[in-house]
């Protein structure tokens, strides 16, 4: 064990500081510690961007932790997520379900004052993850890839029966030409 732990340090020593705060706060113990707090925070390792290729990749994980008992997404209940994207760009939402015990899955909607308490046809072709009424199995993965072609506001929810109105949802925000990629934390 005293070897693992120097061997650790003499890693992050030569990632330098901001490559030792990259590394603690999203290995795996750093997920676990984000899993234990009850504030979710971004990990920006989440989002990768590619301006030239006009791709957005994100990492779009069901049951990250126990918050809202496990119905949430990436950690974070209710809206208070978003991620932003410009129309027309290409968007691949890499999906896991991290919860052990229970099916999710994930689908594009048009934003809703009411959310729905099952799946609904979905804003955009391919915006949804297989099995939308029975849900991914524990650790299963799948990627929805689509484009947005209708600048606008929407939501990414799980459309398991009573796991949307349950919280199990975020926002998707599309701009027009010029947005800047980027995953952030909203009030509700």
């Amino acid at each position: 064990m005293a070897g693992r732990v120097r061997s650790t340090r003499a890693t992050l020593r030569g990632l330098g500081a901001l490559g030792a705060v990259v590394a603690l706060g999203f290995g795996a113990r750093g997920l676990a510690a984000q899993a234990a707090d009850s504030t979710p925070r971004v990990n920006p390792a989440w989002l990768r961007v590619d301006p030239k290729g006009k791709t957005v990749g994100f990492d779009l994980v069901a049951g990250l932790t126990s918050a809202n008992g496990r119905h949430n997404f990436n950690g974070f209940t209710a809206g208070t997520l978003r991620l932003t994207v410009p129309k027309g760009w290409r968007v691949a939402l890499a999906y896991r379900n991290a919860d052990s015990s229970t099916a999710h899955s994930a689908e594009v909607i048009q934003e809703a004052t009411e959310i729905p308490s099952g799946p609904v046809p979905p804003v955009f072709a391919r915006a949804f993850t297989i099995r939308l009424v029975d849900g991914l199995p524990p650790q299963a993965v799948d990627t929805m890839r689509f484009i947005p072609d209708k600048a606008g506001s929407y939501l990414i929810y799980c459309a398991m029966p009573g796991h949307g109105t349950a919280g199990e949802w975020m926002r998707l925000y599309v701009g027009e030409k010029g947005t800047t990629p980027a995953v952030d934390v909203v009030k509700p």
